[in-house]
């Protein structure tokens, strides 16, 4: 496993590995928290409030799949006193890195564990791949937060209660939030509860909230697409007679822009429906700034354009 990190990023990874975090106590100071997402940010930050610093690696816009960690990314993470990564390889390279970090080092968290297994998207099951856009069944996320909001009780002992409250109000906003996409997404016509985006992000959406799901790519934007896979979505589009499609943030417009110019030229002109936050959440001090704004602006979105 060694030769691969030194081969991926250099001997400045080992550092990392073998490095120990500093406590809270040593530093006389706010603890900080990594998290590779903003999702995962918002998520610490509510739960935490501002008894510690929270620091996302990937700002609004920024691919996790096809992320490429920094010098100043890992200044980050060994100054850190809890690291928290998504996992399920959604962190792309950096996958290795952090899932070895978290067997040596108790600090260092993978939300994704604190989800049961059994409720994981199943890519693949002889290879063990699994879907890691769990942030999109909100219900589900919101069993990753309760068990992260344990692992923080862990870290901070002393910040138990506060922690509690927080976590318990964080986590009653998001069962309102689960109940409200349902109630809007049951405004779509049944024959055009379908969404179709450049890569497949939005499984779990599908799942939980009953639209079927179409991605032009693969679960990882690592996986490109190619004439036929436009021809076939295009073919698909058509004879649904499907309204619109969408773009996202964190990938280039060019996939969904071939598929809609296919659909024109077999004479069913669509129109593109928005952009949805898939990968990354919005700019900070906007609504799509936080996860709960960031849902509801992509379920917003999809009403507008398939009604």
């Amino acid at each position: 496993m060694y030769t691969k990190l030194i081969c991926w990023i250099g001997c400045s990874w080992i550092l990392l590995l073998t490095a120990c975090t500093t406590t809270p106590s040593e530093k006389n100071k706010r603890p900080t928290i990594v998290t590779t997402t903003g999702m995962l940010a918002d998520a610490a930050r509510s739960i935490m409030g501002e008894t510690a610093d929270v620091i996302a690696l990937m700002g609004p816009g920024v691919d996790p799949h096809m992320y490429k960690a920094t010098e100043g990314d890992l200044q980050k993470l060994t100054s850190a006193d809890v690291i928290i990564y998504n996992g399920l390889h959604l962190e792309g390279k950096m996958s290795e890195v952090l899932h070895a970090l978290e067997k040596k080092n108790p600090s260092v968290y993978a939300f994704t564990n604190g989800i049961p297994s059994t409720k994981w998207r199943v890519l693949d099951a002889t290879a063990q791949i699994y879907d890691p856009h769990v942030w999109f069944d909100v219900a589900l996320w919101n069993e990753g937060v309760k068990a992260l909001t344990v692992f923080l009780i862990t870290k901070f002992p002393s910040d138990s209660v506060a922690i509690q409250r927080r976590s318990l109000d964080y986590q009653n906003q998001l069962d309102q939030l689960h109940v409200r996409i349902l109630r809007q997404l049951d405004s779509i016509p049944v024959a055009q509860r379908v969404l179709i985006t450049a890569h497949d992000a939005f499984g779990y959406f599908g799942q939980a909230y009953h639209i079927e799901v179409r991605g032009l790519q693969g679960i990882s934007t690592v996986a490109d697409f190619g004439l036929n896979d436009v021809s076939q979505l295009v073919q698909y589009i058509t004879s649904r007679k499907i309204k619109a499609v969408f773009i996202e943030s964190s990938i280039s417009e060019q996939s969904i822009r071939a598929v809609v110019e296919g659909c024109t030229a077999k004479g069913h002109p669509i129109t593109i429906g928005g952009t949805l936050y898939s990968d990354a959440m919005g700019s900070a001090g906007t609504p799509a700034g936080t996860y709960i704004g960031m849902v509801e602006h992509n379920v917003h979105t999809i009403c507008q354009a398939l009604r």
